[in-house]
């Protein structure tokens, strides 16, 4: 029997939409820490620039009240048109659904704010009237609250949405250490956006491998034990 959502995320059946990850945005999430969430955010959209994965940038109400798209993203994707849109659900804007349609791949991956609305509304849609399969990344998306994050996943679930990590969609477009082609970007990713991974993996080629580290910084100073003065003893005026 044919299932699609057992076939893993390739760069080529796969594209990426962003959805409204703005500072008005973000201020109201209380699912996850918002810093982690950038980092998260940022992280997801490195990989896709390093695999050529199609992606598309949407934002709500820009001058309204949302403000403007994390500069960290845009910095990522400088060339990148930014959809912008009145609607939360971002499928009800013909400019993002022709920019999925144009990317030609079924598997949308979807990093958003907020889970409960934008996200669960984008997602339903696109599935319903697009016949689209979405892969939510749970960690870089939020919600106002732990529990309408939560919810909003089990609902998304339940609607037949499948729920990914961005390290798990990084590795998995990634797939074998030995495509060589991707293998040094990936690693730089892994060692600036995952974590304790991260420093393990630093470790790991400078101590175990004696590479050079991969800043430049100045000399490290051997210690200089201090010598050792008596304190002055305390006298009251």
């Amino acid at each position: 029997m044919s299932n699609a959502k057992l076939e893993v995320l390739t760069p080529q059946n796969s594209q990426l939409i962003f959805i409204d990850q703005q500072p008005q945005m973000a201020f109201g999430v209380q699912s996850i820490d918002r810093q982690v969430l950038k980092n998260n955010v940022v992280g997801l959209a490195k990989a896709a620039k390093v695999f050529g994965v199609p992606t598309t940038i949407t934002s709500v109400e820009t001058l309204g009240f949302s403000g403007h798209t994390y500069p960290e993203l845009l910095s990522v994707f400088p060339e990148q048109p930014i959809l912008e849109r009145t609607s939360m659900n971002s499928w009800d804007d013909q400019k993002v659904r022709d920019a999925l349609a144009a990317a030609g791949r079924r598997k949308i991956v979807v990093s958003g704010l907020w889970t409960e609305v934008c996200n669960t509304t984008f997602a339903l849609s696109a599935m319903l009237d697009g016949g689209y399969e979405i892969y939510m990344v749970e960690d870089a998306s939020g919600g106002t609250s732990k529990a309408a994050h939560d919810y909003a996943m089990q609902r998304l679930i339940q609607a037949g949405v499948v729920p990914v990590t961005w390290q798990q969609v990084l590795l998995e477009w990634q797939r074998d250490w030995a495509r060589k082609e991707t293998y040094d970007a990936v690693i730089s990713i892994v060692k600036e956006h995952s974590g304790a991974y991260g420093m393990g993996v630093d470790y790991a080629y400078t101590m175990v491998h004696g590479a050079p580290e991969r800043v430049t910084h100045g000399p490290t100073l051997d210690p200089v034990p201090a010598t050792h003065v008596p304190a002055t003893p305390f006298r009251p005026a």
